[in-house]
């Protein structure tokens, strides 16, 4: 199966919605079914570093039965695999030197993985610092690539890419202060393979950056929480690439 890949792979100007099955648990769904069909993302990603199996499986359950969008999880431990979700980011956290986030967390899912039905798409995960220490960092115990470093952060994703992983993802983390930068976005997208960009993004303009930096999905986490009004940006964001696309 490569039907998520393969959307991933052609889309121009994607938006991905992360939720965080943790923060899902305490919250009204019916207020976040309707933010997010508002928000009309491409991909729903779902995952978070310190996610039970049970609420990990209810969040998945109830956003596949409320929405619309495909949903992709986003794992951040063995145990975050379901076969009600589209597809799963076979994550390796590849600029760290952590075994269990390398490949540990890979052989523990693997045997399970494989009788589901459901795409795996090989994945380079690539930290990036945001200007704080974020989750990730902390429960991968592993330090993030220096934000500067453009050219290391082209040698990892296309280490990555001769490895045979499908997709670069880079990520500054769960609420940090700056995302990646543009220079980095674009120094990534010269290996020419899909590219996903998140972290630290709180506004259409840097939505936009990312987008003409070259990534083909831009995920949206802490921002659509915590800003009604960016919301309601996005969504007309969303409107506006609708249009555009239907004229060319």
């Amino acid at each position: 199966m490569t039907e998520i890949f393969e959307k991933i792979n052609n889309c121009k100007n994607g938006l991905a919605i992360l939720i965080d099955p943790d923060k899902f648990c305490n919250q009204d769904a019916k207020k976040l079914f309707e933010k997010l069909t508002l928000a009309n993302p491409d991909f729903i990603f779902v995952g978070g570093s310190t996610v039970s199996k049970s609420d990990f499986d209810f969040c998945i359950s109830q956003l596949q039965n409320n929405l619309d969008f495909p949903i992709v999880i986003f794992p951040g431990a063995a145990h975050q695999i379901n076969e009600s979700a589209d597809a799963i980011l076979f994550l390796s956290l590849i600029s760290g030197r952590n075994p269990d986030f390398l490949i540990g967390h890979h052989i523990a899912a693997a045997e399970e993985l494989n009788e589901m039905n459901i795409e795996v798409i090989s994945t380079s995960y690539i930290l990036v610092d945001g200007g704080k220490k974020t989750t990730v960092e902390f429960i991968s115990q592993t330090s993030p690539l220096p934000a500067d470093q453009d050219s290391l952060a082209k040698k990892i994703a296309l280490a990555g890419k001769l490895q045979g992983k499908k997709l670069t993802y880079l990520d500054a983390g769960s609420g940090a202060k700056n995302a990646v930068s543009e220079s980095m976005i674009k120094s990534v997208k010269m290996i020419n393979s899909p590219l996903i960009v998140g972290g630290g993004i709180r506004s259409i303009e840097q939505i936009q950056k990312s987008h003409r930096a070259g990534a083909n999905i831009v995920v949206i986490g802490n921002a659509i929480e915590e800003n009604i009004d960016f919301l309601l940006d996005i969504a007309n964001y969303q409107k506006w690439r609708t249009a555009k696309f239907r004229e060319l």
